[in-house]
C-alpha cells in the first residue's frame, strides 16, 4: 500500500464500501496489493490461463477481448476508471479465461485477488458484484438486441460520454456492432443533421 497515493487509496476504499464490505475486511485486502502502471497493449490475463486476480482500474482503460484462429478479435468489453475489472464466468466456475484482458493504453490499476470474494465477510461485496454485474448484462442485452446501430451509438454518446471520448472507431464500431466504415458514415450523416 506504500506505493498508493492517498486518492488512490480513497478510491478503492469507497469502491469496496459502496460493495457492503466493513473497514476491517478493506483495510485486510489493502494489505500486499500494490498499484501496477501498465503501458499500452500490456496483457493482464492471456486467453486460456486461470484468472486469479481482478483489477481496480485509477486510470487507463483496460478490455477483454477474445483471439480467434483466423485472427479476428471479438472485443467482450471495456473498462474504465473505478471500475473492477475480472471475467466472471472464469471467476464462477474456475475454467480457464475465454478472453484476454490488456490495457489500451498507460493505465494504473491494483490488483486484488478474486480469492477475497470467497471469504465470509465479502459475501456482501460478493453479492452486490453478481447484481450489478446481471443488471449491466441485460442492459447490455437490450442494448443490443433492441436498438439499431444508430441508437446504439447515440446511446454511447448520451450515457456512456467516456466511451465515446476515448475509444477509437474500430473499437466503438466492434461493440456496436458494425464496421468501422459504417461509423464512420453514421458519424457524418449524423453530423451533417446537427
Amino acid at each position: 500500500m506504500a506505493d498508493m497515493i492517498p486518492e488512490e487509496t480513497t478510491r478503492l476504499f469507497q469502491f469496496l464500501s459502496e460493495l457492503g464490505l466493513d473497514s476491517e475486511s478493506i483495510e485486510a485486502a489493502f494489505l500486499g496489493t500494490k498499484p501496477l502502471s501498465l503501458r499500452g497493449s500490456e496483457v493482464l490475463l492471456t486467453q486460456n490461463s486461470e484468472q486469479k486476480c481482478g483489477y481496480f482500474i485509477l486510470s487507463g482503460i483496460l478490455r477483454a477481448c477474445h483471439f480467434g484462429e483466423q485472427g479476428v478479435v471479438r472485443c467482450k468489453e471495456f473498462y474504465f476508471p473505478g471500475e473492477l475489472c475480472f471475467l466472471y464466468t472464469s471467476w464462477l466456475t474456475g475454467e480457464p479465461a475465454q478472453y484476454q484482458i490488456e490495457s489500451l493504453d498507460k493505465a494504473r490499476v491494483i490488483q486484488l485477488p478474486l480469492s477475497l470474494l470467497s471469504e465470509p465477510k465479502w459475501i456482501p461485496a460478493q453479492l452486490n458484484l453478481l447484481k450489478q454485474q446481471l443488471l449491466f448484462k441485460e442492459q447490455k442485452e437490450a442494448f443490443l438486441l433492441l436498438k439499431t446501430p444508430e441508437q446504439r451509438y447515440q446511446h454511447l454518446l448520451a450515457d456512456w460520454p467516456l466511451w465515446a471520448e476515448n475509444l477509437n472507431n474500430i473499437q466503438l464500431a466492434s461493440y456496436i456492432g458494425i464496421s468501422p466504415e459504417s461509423l464512420s458514415r453514421l458519424k457524418a450523416r449524423l453530423n451533417s443533421l446537427a
